[in-house]
């Protein structure tokens, strides 16, 4: 039987993601991402329940991310894709840790967490009451373009 291993999450950044560079060259990118969702208690009361996910993202995602050619930081809405992974570690006193994260393979920003400063989209299209959309140019009797 087939199995599926595969975590897709929307949700704000809750760092800065933050690089590790290793020996070899290799980078790794962890940041924590946090969704929300909300319901009605027993009373009626609506209550957020967040959920914060471990995220760590290897190979060329990483190295774009590390060498800044995707800016994602502190409060971004973004669209998270991977496969869901467990481990284990041994902390500082000795103790066996275990831990869940998301292997991110896709990755997009959704909303920043503020306007940025300089679009790289040009300038906004602002409409212009005086203008005609088609520069004069004549249509025949019934005024439509086609």
């Amino acid at each position: 039987m087939a199995s599926l291993n595969k975590v897709i999450l929307i949700g704000r950044f809750g760092k800065d993601p933050e690089v590790t560079t290793f020996e070899n060259g290799n980078k790794k990118v962890s940041v924590t991402l946090a969704t929300s969702e909300r319901y009605r208690d027993r009373d009626g009361n609506w209550v957020e329940q967040t959920d914060w996910h471990n995220i760590v993202v290897f190979g060329n995602l990483a190295i774009d991310i590390a060498e800044h050619k995707r800016n994602y930081s502190k409060g971004d809405l973004m669209y998270i894709e991977g496969k869901l992974r467990n481990r284990q570690y041994t902390d500082q006193q000795g103790q066996i840790r275990y831990i869940s994260e998301v292997n991110a393979e896709k990755m997009m920003q959704m909303a920043p967490a503020r306007p940025p400063q300089q679009s790289s989209y040009g300038t906004p299209y602002e409409q212009r009451d005086n203008a005609d959309p088609f520069n004069g140019q004549n249509f025949g009797n019934d005024g439509l373009p086609f």
